[in-house]
This record gives structure tokens, C-alpha cells and sequence, in this order.
């Protein structure tokens, strides 16, 4: 069994966890969009052959699963970093190197 690596710090969620999240949050989002268009075209054109619930579930369910897939994708697009940008973003995060100056060294001029 390999050993633990040391020191690595707290871990954020995965990208599939935030994929998940994404689906999640533009599924919700579709679900309410399309839930109030569903309602607006119900009241202007009539539900149809269909009946009210099953139109209005057509609209919620088309609305939130468009809206889940493609907030996901966007969310785990957002996620992937390429190599140059963790490094460039860990050494902008890291303690400043400053380099102390020796006291016999250094004299100010007397004026």
C-alpha cells in the first residue's frame, strides 16, 4: 500500500462532484424556467390535446434537462486546469522571498 502523501492540505470536490453539482443547480434552474414559459404559452395558446399537467411537464422536463446538461458541461469545463495555470496560480498563492539585507553591509550616508 502506498504511503499517504504528506501535508497535502484540505482536497476540494472532484470534477464528477462537480459535474454533478452543475447538473444539479441548471436542472433546477431549467425545471423553474420551464415551469413559468410553460405556464405564460399554457395561458396564451391552450394546453392542447394533451391536457395541462402533461404539457406543462413536457415544458419543465425539456427546459430542466437542457438547461442540467449543459450547465454541467460548463461546470467541468471550468474545473479542468491545464498544468500551467495551477502552477502560475500555486506560486502567486506561496510566501513572498524576500531576502534580509545584513546590517554591515548597508550604511546610509551621513549628510
Amino acid at each position: 500500500m502506498p504511503p499517504m502523501p504528506a501535508n497535502r492540505g484540505p482536497q476540494g470536490p472532484s470534477t464528477v462532484d462537480k459535474l454533478k453539482m452543475g447538473a444539479m443547480m441548471g436542472g433546477t434552474v431549467g425545471v423553474i424556467i420551464g415551469f413559468i414559459f410553460g405556464t405564460v404559452n399554457i395561458f396564451r395558446y391552450g394546453a392542447g390535446t394533451n391536457g395541462i399537467m402533461r404539457t406543462l411537464g413536457q415544458y419543465m422536463l425539456g427546459s430542466g434537462a437542457t438547461f442540467g446538461f449543459f450547465m454541467s458541461i460548463g461546470s467541468a469545463i471550468r474545473t479542468d486546469a491545464s498544468p500551467v495555470a495551477v502552477e502560475a496560480f500555486a506560486r502567486a498563492q506561496r510566501r513572498p522571498f524576500i531576502m534580509n539585507q545584513r546590517p554591515d553591509v548597508y550604511r546610509p550616508r551621513n549628510r
